[in-house]
C-alpha cells in the first residue's frame, strides 16, 4: 500500500488550514495517510491530525525545532523519510516550505513540484498542476524514477469537509538529529498583528495606489475587522512604505487564494494579478474603469474608494449583526 507523508505545519499544537487540506486530501486517495509534527508542542497536534486523516502521526518533540532553522530542519526531515519510506511527501507552499523541501529534495536525490494548485494521488503516482509565467500557462508536473514525490500546495486550493473525531492514530516519536549547525536563530521578532497570515486567510482586503496614503489603509482594516478579514497591498504600496512587505500580494510578494479578494484602488498590474488570481470571488473597486483589475473581478464598482468603503462597512456591520 502506499504511503502519504504530510509536513504539519502549526501554531501551538493547532493545524494549519493548509496542512488540514493536505491531510484531507491525501485520506481520500485511499492510501496509508502518516503526519510529520515537529516541535516542543507537537504531541498537541496527534487528536486532529488523526480526525483529519492521519493514521500514524510522527514526532520530534525537542524545543529545538520550535523556530525554524534549515539546516536542522532539513536534517530531521530526511531522517525520518529514510525512516517511513513514504512514496509521496506533501506540504503547503508556505515560505517556509519553499525553502525547506529544495533543501530536503536535494538531500534525498528526489524530485519536487512547487506552488501546485490541484493535486491527484493514485497509488503511488501523483501528478500536480502548476501555474506558469505569472499564471499566463499552466504545467502538470510527473515524476519519474524518484523514490519519493514531494508536492507543495498553494493554501486555500484544497476543500475541507468536517472533521471525523471517531478516528485515532498511532503515534511514533523520533529522536531529534543535532547536525552541526552554521547559522543559528537568536530571536524571532513576531507582528503586533493577530490575522491570519495572507497565504492563510480566506477573505482579503487589499489597498493600492488608489488610497492616495498610508492614512488610507485605516479604512481597510475597519472594513476588515467586520469581515474578519486580512489586510494586504500591492507593491506599489508597499515600495512607496506606506505598510510593510508582509502584506504584499503579488509575483514578489505573497501568492493567496481567499474565497473573497477585495481589491480597493488597485489596477492590477500583471505582477499583482499573479498573486491573487486563484481567488474565488474578486471584488474590485476603482475609479478607473479601465482599470485592468476589472477585466479579473467577479464584481466591479466605479467610484471613489473614500465613499464607498466606509458605506460597505456599515452595511456589512448591519447584516451580520442579524
Amino acid at each position: 500500500m502506499s504511503k502519504t507523508l504530510v509536513y504539519i505545519e502549526h501554531t501551538n499544537g493547532n493545524l494549519k488550514r493548509s496542512s488540514i487540506e493536505l491531510l484531507q486530501a491525501a485520506a481520500k486517495s485511499g492510501g496509508s495517510v502518516a503526519a510529520l509534527v515537529f516541535g516542543s508542542q507537537a504531541a498537541e497536534a496527534v487528536t486532529s491530525a488523526a480526525h483529519h486523516g492521519a493514521s500514524e502521526v510522527h514526532l520530534v518533540k525537542d524545543a529545538s525545532l520550535d523556530s525554524y532553522n534549515p539546516e536542522a530542519f532539513t536534517a530531521n526531515i530526511c531522517a525520518v523519510v529514510e525512516k517511513v519510506q513514504p512514496s509521496i511527501l506533501l506540504s503547503s507552499a508556505s515560505s517556509t516550505a519553499r525553502d525547506l523541501f529544495p533543501r530536503v529534495a536535494a538531500r534525498l536525490n528526489v524530485g519536487i513540484a512547487s506552488d501546485c494548485t490541484e493535486l491527484n494521488i493514485s497509488g503511488d503516482t501523483v501528478t500536480a498542476v502548476k501555474p506558469m509565467y505569472s499564471g499566463k500557462c499552466f504545467a502538470t508536473a510527473n515524476f519519474q524514477n524518484s523514490s519519493v514525490k514531494i508536492v507543495l500546495m498553494r493554501a486555500n486550493q484544497l476543500p475541507v469537509g468536517a472533521a471525523d473525531t471517531s478516528k485515532t492514530a498511532q503515534t511514533v516519536e523520533h529522536t531529534v538529529q543535532k547536525p552541526d549547525l552554521k547559522t543559528l536563530i537568536k530571536e524571532v521578532v513576531k507582528g503586533a498583528s493577530e490575522k491570519l497570515d495572507l497565504t492563510e486567510a480566506n477573505v482579503i482586503v487589499s489597498g493600492g495606489r488608489g488610497l492616495k496614503e498610508a492614512n488610507g489603509f485605516t479604512m481597510l482594516h475597519e472594513l476588515a475587522d467586520v469581515l474578519g478579514a486580512t489586510v494586504g497591498a500591492s507593491r506599489a504600496v508597499v515600495d512607496a512604505g506606506w505598510v510593510g512587505h508582509g502584506m504584499q500580494v503579488g509575483q514578489t510578494g505573497k501568492t493567496v487564494a481567499p474565497s473573497l479578494y477585495i481589491a480597493v484602488g488597485i489596477s492590477g498590474a500583471i505582477q499583482h494579478l499573479a498573486g491573487m488570481s486563484g481567488s474565488k470571488v474578486i471584488v474590485a473597486i476603482n475609479n478607473d474603469p479601465n482599470a485592468p483589475i476589472f477585466q479579473k473581478a467577479t464584481y466591479g464598482i466605479v467610484g471613489d474608494a473614500f465613499e464607498i468603503i466606509p458605506k460597505l462597512t456599515e452595511e456589512f456591520k448591519k447584516s451580520l449583526q442579524h
